[in-house]
């Protein structure tokens, strides 16, 4: 099981400083979150970065977000088209795609059907990630389709991201459970329930981490566990990679406990 760092994880820094970041750590990959920076967007520039730091691309994000909607074109099929494109180019094992928007009305009704069947023309796993309700107040917004809670639809692999099970409010490791065999990839993060997708440093929250990752290790999980965690309150670039280190010590710590405990039995 190989711990990646999201490119993500250093916003508003560069592709290209995760990167440097992950091989100074000791991380042992990273997923690339394809945004508005051109670099994530560049598929040779990518794999220079991959090769001069010695890291390997272990998964990219399709551009789901709402920053992104005109990356890779305007056309979701285009987008995640592309990523697999990427993901095959790079040696990635995995695209990370999200739920439609609801206002995409004919993408979302395609889309389990059509994740299926790009699915079934590739040995990338197209991995569904859980999302979470928009609240305002006390106002309720389902913003994604079919649903944000990924179980409720048939998918072959899914993401767990434990910072949109806290943001949802929902148990994550009975999520988990739903997932079964068909959970492919991880996010890693931590939340405590507010409104806001935190995701912080695993640990500082209030979701079942460290519980999830000894799961994990005893189901025989074969995917990749990420650290996407928000760091863009950090004052300087050392207390970035103060933060990124803590999340990968903790993750190393709670996964290396968990297998002795699995050789003892």
């Amino acid at each position: 099981m190989r711990i990646a760092l999201s490119t993500a994880s250093v916003y508003p820094e560069s592709t290209a400083t995760a990167f440097e970041i992950a091989a100074r750590l000791g991380y042992d990959g990273v997923e690339v979150m394809v945004w508005t920076d051109p670099v994530s967007q560049d598929i040779e520039a990518l794999r220079r970065l991959s090769d001069y730091h010695g890291i390997p691309i272990l998964a990219v994000h399709a551009p789901c977000l709402l920053i992104t909607q005109r990356v890779w074109s305007t056309d979701p099929w285009v987008k995640l088209q592309r990523a697999r494109a990427a993901a095959e180019k790079l040696d990635a094992s995995t695209v990370v795609v999200h739920p439609p928007f609801r206002w995409q009305r004919q993408y979302a009704r395609e889309f389990v059907d059509g994740i299926w069947r790009m699915a079934n023309e590739t040995d990338v796993r197209f991995a569904v990630e859980n999302m979470y309700p928009w609240r305002y107040r006390d106002r309720e917004m389902l913003a994604y389709a079919p649903d944000w809670d990924v179980t409720n639809d048939d998918y072959r692999h899914f993401t767990i991201d434990l910072s949109h099970t806290a943001t949802a409010r929902t148990d994550a490791l009975g999520m988990v459970e739903r997932m079964g065999d068909r959970l492919g990839h991880v996010h890693l993060a931590d939340g405590r329930g507010s409104a806001k997708d935190e995701h912080l440093v695993p640990g500082r929250g209030t979701q079942p981490c460290a519980e999830l990752l000894e799961r994990l290790v005893h189901t025989g999980f074969d995917g990749h566990v990420v650290i996407e965690v928000n760091t863009r309150r950090a004052m300087s670039g050392a207390e970035r990679e103060a933060d990124l280190a803590e999340a990968l010590e903790y993750t190393r710590k709670h996964l290396a406990a968990a297998a002795v405990r699995v050789a003892r039995r």
